[in-house]
Protein backbone atom coordinates (compact mmCIF):
# COMPACT_ATOMS: atom_id res chain seq x y z
CA UNK A 1 0.00 0.00 0.00
CA UNK A 2 1.28 3.39 -0.89
CA UNK A 3 2.72 5.73 1.94
CA UNK A 4 1.28 9.00 2.14
CA UNK A 5 1.86 12.72 3.73
CA UNK A 6 -0.12 14.98 5.04
CA UNK A 7 -0.11 16.21 1.29
CA UNK A 8 -1.31 12.69 0.32
CA UNK A 9 -3.73 12.22 2.72
CA UNK A 10 -5.15 15.44 1.89
CA UNK A 11 -5.10 14.87 -1.95
CA UNK A 12 -6.67 11.64 -0.88
CA UNK A 13 -9.45 13.35 0.78
CA UNK A 14 -10.14 15.75 -2.40
CA UNK A 15 -10.72 12.74 -4.71
CA UNK A 16 -12.97 10.95 -2.34
CA UNK A 17 -14.88 14.40 -2.54
CA UNK A 18 -14.84 14.25 -6.38
CA UNK A 19 -16.15 10.71 -6.00
CA UNK A 20 -18.83 11.95 -3.43
CA UNK A 21 -19.88 14.55 -5.71
CA UNK A 22 -20.14 11.65 -8.94
CA UNK A 23 -22.31 9.15 -7.09
CA UNK A 24 -24.78 11.88 -6.36
CA UNK A 25 -26.02 12.44 -10.19
CA UNK A 26 -27.40 9.49 -11.54
CA UNK A 27 -25.48 8.47 -14.65
CA UNK A 28 -22.22 9.51 -13.55
CA UNK A 29 -20.32 6.84 -11.48
CA UNK A 30 -17.62 7.57 -8.47
CA UNK A 31 -15.77 4.44 -9.92
CA UNK A 32 -14.65 7.01 -12.61
CA UNK A 33 -13.14 9.76 -10.53
CA UNK A 34 -11.52 6.76 -9.12
CA UNK A 35 -9.48 5.21 -11.60
CA UNK A 36 -9.11 8.94 -13.45
CA UNK A 37 -7.85 9.77 -9.68
CA UNK A 38 -4.87 7.15 -9.98
CA UNK A 39 -6.90 5.50 -6.61
CA UNK A 40 -9.08 3.27 -8.92
CA UNK A 41 -6.58 -0.58 -8.51
CA UNK A 42 -5.63 0.37 -4.46
CA UNK A 43 -9.22 0.89 -3.71
CA UNK A 44 -10.17 -2.59 -5.34
CA UNK A 45 -7.14 -4.35 -3.31
CA UNK A 46 -8.13 -2.74 -0.27
CA UNK A 47 -11.85 -3.24 -0.28
CA UNK A 48 -10.91 -7.04 -1.50
CA UNK A 49 -9.12 -7.88 1.48
CA UNK A 50 -11.97 -6.65 4.19
CA UNK A 51 -13.54 -9.80 5.22
CA UNK A 52 -13.37 -11.86 8.41
CA UNK A 53 -10.13 -11.88 8.39
CA UNK A 54 -10.06 -8.32 9.18
CA UNK A 55 -12.35 -8.99 12.46
CA UNK A 56 -9.95 -11.36 13.54
CA UNK A 57 -6.90 -9.20 12.96
CA UNK A 58 -8.32 -7.05 15.76
CA UNK A 59 -8.19 -9.71 18.37
CA UNK A 60 -5.17 -11.25 17.34
CA UNK A 61 -2.67 -7.81 16.69
CA UNK A 62 -4.75 -5.18 17.76
CA UNK A 63 -6.62 -2.33 16.19
CA UNK A 64 -3.66 -0.21 15.26
CA UNK A 65 -1.63 -2.80 13.39
CA UNK A 66 -5.31 -4.44 11.75
CA UNK A 67 -5.88 -0.08 10.46
CA UNK A 68 -2.13 -0.44 8.91
CA UNK A 69 -2.13 -4.27 7.66
CA UNK A 70 -5.68 -3.37 5.92
CA UNK A 71 -5.04 -0.18 5.03
CA UNK A 72 -8.30 1.27 6.45
CA UNK A 73 -6.58 4.98 6.66
CA UNK A 74 -7.04 4.69 2.71
CA UNK A 75 -10.54 4.15 3.17
CA UNK A 76 -11.28 6.38 6.14
CA UNK A 77 -9.99 9.42 4.09
CA UNK A 78 -11.98 8.26 0.85
CA UNK A 79 -15.32 8.10 3.10
CA UNK A 80 -14.73 10.91 5.26
CA UNK A 81 -14.36 12.69 1.31
CA UNK A 82 -16.63 11.14 -0.13
CA UNK A 83 -19.23 12.15 3.10
CA UNK A 84 -18.39 16.00 2.89
CA UNK A 85 -19.09 16.42 -0.54
CA UNK A 86 -22.79 14.69 0.71
CA UNK A 87 -22.99 17.04 2.81
CA UNK A 88 -22.00 20.02 1.51
CA UNK A 89 -23.20 19.38 -2.61
CA UNK A 90 -25.92 17.71 -2.31
CA UNK A 91 -28.66 20.16 -2.25
CA UNK A 92 -26.61 22.20 -4.92
CA UNK A 93 -26.62 19.12 -7.33
CA UNK A 94 -30.60 18.47 -6.42
CA UNK A 95 -31.05 21.94 -7.45
CA UNK A 96 -28.96 22.26 -10.36
CA UNK A 97 -30.55 18.90 -11.70
CA UNK A 98 -34.16 20.70 -11.60
CA UNK A 99 -33.18 24.15 -12.65
CA UNK A 100 -30.21 23.79 -15.19
CA UNK A 101 -30.51 19.86 -16.17
CA UNK A 102 -28.74 21.04 -19.26
CA UNK A 103 -25.52 22.71 -17.71
CA UNK A 104 -25.26 20.00 -14.93
CA UNK A 105 -25.36 16.75 -17.82
CA UNK A 106 -22.96 19.24 -20.07
CA UNK A 107 -20.69 19.19 -16.92
CA UNK A 108 -20.68 15.30 -16.43
CA UNK A 109 -20.98 14.83 -20.34
CA UNK A 110 -17.28 16.67 -20.81
CA UNK A 111 -15.85 15.04 -18.15
CA UNK A 112 -16.65 11.70 -18.98
CA UNK A 113 -15.70 11.83 -22.60
CA UNK A 114 -12.56 13.45 -21.47
CA UNK A 115 -12.04 10.09 -19.44
CA UNK A 116 -12.13 8.13 -22.02
CA UNK A 117 -8.85 8.36 -23.67
CA UNK A 118 -7.09 9.05 -20.25
CA UNK A 119 -8.02 5.47 -19.52
CA UNK A 120 -7.62 3.84 -23.06
CA UNK A 121 -3.84 5.55 -22.71
CA UNK A 122 -3.43 2.96 -19.81
CA UNK A 123 -3.40 0.22 -22.34
CA UNK A 124 -0.08 -0.42 -24.03
CA UNK A 125 -0.08 0.32 -27.62
CA UNK A 126 1.31 -3.17 -27.87
CA UNK A 127 -1.02 -4.62 -26.18
CA UNK A 128 -4.25 -3.82 -28.62
CA UNK A 129 -5.68 -7.01 -30.39
CA UNK A 130 -8.90 -8.39 -30.98
CA UNK A 131 -9.96 -9.77 -28.07
CA UNK A 132 -8.89 -5.98 -26.45
CA UNK A 133 -10.98 -4.51 -28.91
CA UNK A 134 -14.07 -7.02 -28.16
CA UNK A 135 -13.97 -6.32 -24.53
CA UNK A 136 -14.28 -2.44 -25.47
CA UNK A 137 -17.04 -2.81 -27.66
CA UNK A 138 -18.57 -5.12 -25.71
CA UNK A 139 -18.56 -2.39 -22.62
CA UNK A 140 -19.88 0.43 -24.79
CA UNK A 141 -22.50 -1.38 -26.07
CA UNK A 142 -23.77 -3.10 -22.30
CA UNK A 143 -23.85 0.59 -21.01
CA UNK A 144 -25.61 1.89 -24.04
CA UNK A 145 -28.45 -0.83 -23.63
CA UNK A 146 -28.54 -0.32 -19.71
CA UNK A 147 -28.87 3.63 -19.83
CA UNK A 148 -31.65 3.17 -22.35
CA UNK A 149 -34.24 1.05 -20.14
CA UNK A 150 -36.90 2.88 -19.21
CA UNK A 151 -36.85 3.50 -14.89
CA UNK A 152 -39.26 1.55 -13.67
CA UNK A 153 -40.95 1.84 -9.82
CA UNK A 154 -41.63 -1.25 -8.51
CA UNK A 155 -40.48 -3.29 -5.04
CA UNK A 156 -39.99 -2.35 -1.44
CA UNK A 157 -39.49 -6.03 -0.14
CA UNK A 158 -36.53 -6.38 2.15
CA UNK A 159 -35.07 -9.42 0.18
CA UNK A 160 -35.43 -7.39 -3.32
CA UNK A 161 -34.00 -4.04 -1.17
CA UNK A 162 -30.93 -6.75 -0.44
CA UNK A 163 -30.41 -8.13 -3.99
CA UNK A 164 -30.82 -4.58 -5.27
CA UNK A 165 -28.22 -3.21 -2.80
CA UNK A 166 -25.70 -5.66 -3.94
CA UNK A 167 -26.44 -4.87 -8.09
CA UNK A 168 -26.27 -0.88 -7.29
CA UNK A 169 -22.80 -1.24 -5.46
CA UNK A 170 -21.32 -2.97 -8.14
CA UNK A 171 -22.60 -0.86 -10.45
CA UNK A 172 -21.15 2.00 -8.15
CA UNK A 173 -17.89 1.20 -8.02
CA UNK A 174 -17.57 0.39 -12.14
CA UNK A 175 -16.72 2.95 -14.07
CA UNK A 176 -19.31 4.26 -16.14
CA UNK A 177 -22.30 2.89 -14.80
CA UNK A 178 -24.18 4.97 -12.06
CA UNK A 179 -25.52 3.15 -8.84
CA UNK A 180 -28.30 5.46 -8.19
CA UNK A 181 -29.47 4.95 -12.20
CA UNK A 182 -29.32 1.22 -11.36
CA UNK A 183 -31.74 1.47 -8.89
CA UNK A 184 -33.68 3.33 -11.02
CA UNK A 185 -33.90 0.79 -13.72
CA UNK A 186 -34.74 -1.82 -10.88
CA UNK A 187 -37.22 -0.09 -9.82
CA UNK A 188 -35.67 0.53 -6.03
CA UNK A 189 -34.49 3.76 -6.09
CA UNK A 190 -37.38 4.93 -4.24
CA UNK A 191 -38.24 2.59 -1.84
CA UNK A 192 -34.24 3.13 -0.59
CA UNK A 193 -35.39 6.97 -0.67
CA UNK A 194 -38.60 6.21 1.13
CA UNK A 195 -36.50 3.83 3.56
CA UNK A 196 -33.93 6.65 4.38
CA UNK A 197 -36.65 9.59 4.92
CA UNK A 198 -38.79 7.22 7.20
CA UNK A 199 -35.41 5.49 9.26
CA UNK A 200 -37.28 2.21 8.05
CA UNK A 201 -34.63 -0.04 9.62
CA UNK A 202 -35.37 -2.77 8.65
CA UNK A 203 -35.19 -1.79 4.61
CA UNK A 204 -32.23 -0.01 5.78
CA UNK A 205 -30.56 -3.04 6.70
CA UNK A 206 -31.62 -5.26 4.01
CA UNK A 207 -30.31 -2.27 1.69
CA UNK A 208 -26.98 -1.93 3.59
CA UNK A 209 -26.81 -5.60 3.78
CA UNK A 210 -26.87 -6.49 0.21
CA UNK A 211 -24.61 -3.12 -1.22
CA UNK A 212 -22.01 -4.35 1.60
CA UNK A 213 -21.82 -8.31 0.19
CA UNK A 214 -21.96 -6.82 -3.09
CA UNK A 215 -18.65 -4.14 -2.77
CA UNK A 216 -16.76 -7.29 -0.63
CA UNK A 217 -17.67 -9.73 -3.39
CA UNK A 218 -17.54 -7.81 -6.39
CA UNK A 219 -14.07 -5.91 -5.56
CA UNK A 220 -12.24 -9.05 -5.29
CA UNK A 221 -13.26 -10.58 -8.36
CA UNK A 222 -12.71 -7.35 -9.85
CA UNK A 223 -9.13 -7.01 -8.52
CA UNK A 224 -8.34 -10.39 -9.80
CA UNK A 225 -9.71 -9.93 -13.38
CA UNK A 226 -6.93 -6.29 -13.20
CA UNK A 227 -3.69 -8.04 -11.44
CA UNK A 228 -4.24 -11.17 -14.50
CA UNK A 229 -5.98 -9.32 -17.42
CA UNK A 230 -5.21 -5.56 -16.66
CA UNK A 231 -5.22 -4.19 -20.69
CA UNK A 232 -8.57 -6.80 -21.02
CA UNK A 233 -10.44 -4.78 -17.57
CA UNK A 234 -9.63 -1.59 -18.79
CA UNK A 235 -10.78 -2.16 -22.23
CA UNK A 236 -14.22 -2.93 -20.80
CA UNK A 237 -14.57 -0.15 -18.02
CA UNK A 238 -13.51 1.97 -21.14
CA UNK A 239 -16.13 0.92 -23.17
CA UNK A 240 -18.74 1.58 -20.13
CA UNK A 241 -17.73 5.25 -20.40
CA UNK A 242 -18.33 5.63 -23.75
CA UNK A 243 -21.48 3.71 -23.68
CA UNK A 244 -22.73 6.06 -20.70
CA UNK A 245 -22.57 9.23 -22.83
CA UNK A 246 -25.80 7.91 -24.12
CA UNK A 247 -27.26 8.93 -20.14
CA UNK A 248 -25.35 12.12 -19.86
CA UNK A 249 -26.06 13.82 -23.41
CA UNK A 250 -27.48 17.13 -22.40
CA UNK A 251 -30.61 17.99 -24.79
CA UNK A 252 -33.33 15.46 -24.07
CA UNK A 253 -37.26 15.69 -24.72
CA UNK A 254 -39.80 14.08 -22.73
CA UNK A 255 -41.50 11.33 -24.34
CA UNK A 256 -43.91 9.80 -22.06
CA UNK A 257 -44.63 10.55 -18.20
CA UNK A 258 -43.81 7.53 -16.16
CA UNK A 259 -44.30 8.06 -12.41
CA UNK A 260 -44.51 10.15 -9.91
CA UNK A 261 -41.77 10.28 -6.80
CA UNK A 262 -42.49 10.83 -3.32
CA UNK A 263 -41.58 14.03 -3.36
CA UNK A 264 -43.76 15.42 -5.91
CA UNK A 265 -41.27 14.99 -8.79
CA UNK A 266 -42.36 13.41 -12.08
CA UNK A 267 -40.00 10.59 -13.74
CA UNK A 268 -40.40 10.90 -17.77
CA UNK A 269 -39.36 8.71 -20.25
CA UNK A 270 -36.44 10.80 -22.52
CA UNK A 271 -34.93 10.56 -25.50
CA UNK A 272 -31.75 12.54 -26.53
CA UNK A 273 -32.01 15.07 -29.59
CA UNK A 274 -29.60 17.22 -31.45
CA UNK A 275 -30.54 20.86 -30.43
CA UNK A 276 -30.03 23.71 -33.30
CA UNK A 277 -26.76 25.48 -32.74
CA UNK A 278 -28.33 29.04 -32.65
CA UNK A 279 -31.77 28.15 -31.05
CA UNK A 280 -30.90 27.15 -27.86
CA UNK A 281 -30.81 29.74 -25.25
CA UNK A 282 -28.07 27.89 -23.28
CA UNK A 283 -25.88 26.59 -26.00
CA UNK A 284 -22.75 28.59 -24.78
CA UNK A 285 -22.79 27.90 -21.37
CA UNK A 286 -23.27 24.23 -22.01
CA UNK A 287 -20.11 24.07 -24.42
CA UNK A 288 -18.57 26.02 -21.83
CA UNK A 289 -19.25 23.26 -19.09
CA UNK A 290 -18.38 20.71 -21.02
CA UNK A 291 -14.73 22.50 -21.37
CA UNK A 292 -15.11 22.55 -17.77
CA UNK A 293 -15.73 18.66 -17.07
CA UNK A 294 -12.85 17.52 -19.81
CA UNK A 295 -10.63 19.92 -17.70
CA UNK A 296 -11.56 19.05 -14.28
CA UNK A 297 -10.69 15.72 -15.20
CA UNK A 298 -7.54 16.26 -16.59
CA UNK A 299 -6.64 18.04 -13.53
CA UNK A 300 -7.51 14.57 -11.71
CA UNK A 301 -5.10 12.89 -14.54
CA UNK A 302 -2.53 15.37 -13.66
CA UNK A 303 -2.92 15.32 -9.92
CA UNK A 304 -2.64 11.55 -10.09
CA UNK A 305 0.71 11.50 -12.04
CA UNK A 306 2.11 13.53 -9.99
CA UNK A 307 1.41 11.22 -6.71
CA UNK A 308 2.81 8.74 -8.41
CA UNK A 309 5.90 10.57 -8.81
CA UNK A 310 6.18 11.57 -5.71
CA UNK A 311 5.47 8.11 -4.10
CA UNK A 312 8.17 6.55 -6.08
CA UNK A 313 10.90 9.14 -5.61
CA UNK A 314 10.32 10.96 -2.15
CA UNK A 315 12.76 12.60 -2.40
CA UNK A 316 11.22 14.79 -5.28
CA UNK A 317 10.76 18.49 -4.97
Amino acid sequence: MASRDTRGWLALGIRGMAMGAADLVPGVSGGTVAFIAGIYEELLDTLGGLGWPTVASLFSVGPVETWKRFNLGFLAALVLGIGTSVLLLAGALHHLLAEHPVLLWAFFFGLVAASVPLMLSDVPRKAWDGVTACFLTLGAALAWWLTGLPPLMQGDHPLFLFGAGVIAICAMILPGISGSFILVILGAYSAVIGALKSLDVLRIVAFAGGALTGLLGFSKGLGWVFRRHRQWAVALLSGFLLGSLRKLWPWKKNVRELFVHSDGRIEYLQDNVVPSLHGHPQMAWAIGCMVAGALLVTGLAFLANTGKTSEDNPNAA
